[in-house]
């Protein structure tokens, strides 16, 4: 037992002196033009500017777990890995130039992906490279559109996001729904899709379906239209920033009923500026929480270990992204962007997210969603019964 111990103190130690040098790697990584010699490139697009940038640190920090504990244990093919990380500001154009610049890098797939209207121009760029993409967090099915075989998808699209909740929404004692989205891609699908299931379902009825501002001040206007609609429950679509102006006016216009935010919303510190009246009854559809998840603990402890912080949410789908791409490569045997994105297609793992798979068109088998709750100025998981 004590060389057990032993043994597992100095893979923890390699493990964390790779982990050392990181931030140092993230400055560099983006200006190096050559890969080290003998290194496997794997490429990321997250925001690191602008205001998801929280989410984009905390995708680069998973990945790089994933990296660093494969490297500890000896690489792929003998060969070590690299992470090479852009920015892409959550911004469409942005994007592009950073996924350009990532295909000139020599990567072989690209894990990164946070908000679907930044990831869905790249597709084309990165399809044209041959370059296979494992999608970490983005899900709007406008992801799905082109009907390319080299994207996978590790969450849920917006369609079983939104089938679920509206299941859910219907378990809080919802009659009519109120929709409210930012009108860009991730956000109007799911938006569209909760509407449509509600719809089909009829399990809600649809009091309307409204559009807000990225970035204003306040949302006045939507309140008004929400109250005018006679909701009973409203359901936001879009990103934490956003959201957090919006149930503080919803609020204090007089809207006392429950709101429910979609997983766009979860990922941040929505409730960091809310009080105690403002948030009660809030709710959210997330995907991987790992705080709230004891069969995560171990894993949660190895990241609080290397980088001093709790793992929020979207670092377990950025390590499991790149899980995928590193198990990919081995079972091909070769750094071919083909024989990797075959690999990737039949990819069988039990992932930190669960089982993983993905069908035919790349979305995921087996999506896994939690119910979130407010309690305390925190969430916490919500029975679903």
């Amino acid at each position: 037992m004590r060389s057990r111990q032993l043994l597992a103190g100095v893979a923890l130690a390699v493990v964390l002196a790779a982990l050392a040098g990181c931030g140092e790697q993230a400055k560099s990584s983006t200006t190096a033009t050559e890969p080290a010699a003998g290194t496997i490139r794997l490429g990321t697009l997250v925001p690191l500017t602008g205001r998801s940038s929280p989410s984009g640190e905390s995708m680069v920090n998973g990945a790089r777990l994933a990296i660093s504990e494969a490297n500890a244990a000896g690489g792929v093919l003998g060969r070590q890995i690299e992470l090479v990380v852009e920015d892409d500001a959550c911004d469409p154009g942005t994007a592009v130039t950073a996924a350009r610049t990532l295909v000139g890098k020599d990567i072989v797939a690209s894990i990164g992906g946070y908000c679907s209207s930044a990831t869905v121009p790249t597709l084309k760029i990165f399809r044209s490279a041959g370059v296979p993409m494992v999608v970490a967090q983005a899900n709007s099915t406008d992801l799905l559109a082109p009907k390319y075989d080299s994207v996978f998808l590790i969450c849920g699209t917006v369609s079983a996001e939104a089938d679920i909740a509206v299941g859910w929404m219907k378990q809080l004692g919802g009659r009519r729904l109120a929709v409210v989205h930012d009108g860009t891609s991730f956000p109007i699908t799911l938006a569209d899709s909760t509407a449509a299931a509600a719809k089909r379902t009829g399990d809600l009825a649809v009091a309307g379906e409204f559009e807000l501002s990225q970035g204003a001040t306040n949302y006045s206007r939507i309140v008004r239209k929400v109250l005018t609609s006679e909701a009973d429950i409203v359901y936001y679509t879009g990103y934490y920033a956003e959201a957090g102006q919006l149930i503080k006016d919803l609020r204090d216009g007089g809207f006392t009923s429950k709101i429910v935010v979609g997983d766009g919303s979860t990922d941040g510190q929505l409730l960091a500026n809310l009080t105690p009246a403002q948030s009660r009854d809030v709710y959210g559809t997330a995907t991987i929480f790992p705080e709230l998840m004891p069969e995560l603990a171990d894993w949660s402890r190895r990241y609080r270990t290397a980088f001093g912080t709790t793992p929020g949410t979207s670092t377990v789908e950025a390590y499991d992204a790149a899980k995928v791409a590193l198990d990919a490569i081995k079972r091909a045997g070769s750094l071919d962007h083909e024989a990797v994105r075959e690999a990737i297609a039949t990819t069988r793992l039990d992932a930190l997210s669960g089982p993983l798979s993905f069908n035919p068109d790349g979305t995921r088998a087996q999506p896994r969603f939690l119910l979130l709750r407010t309690e305390n100025g925190k969430f916490s998981l919500q029975p679903t019964g």
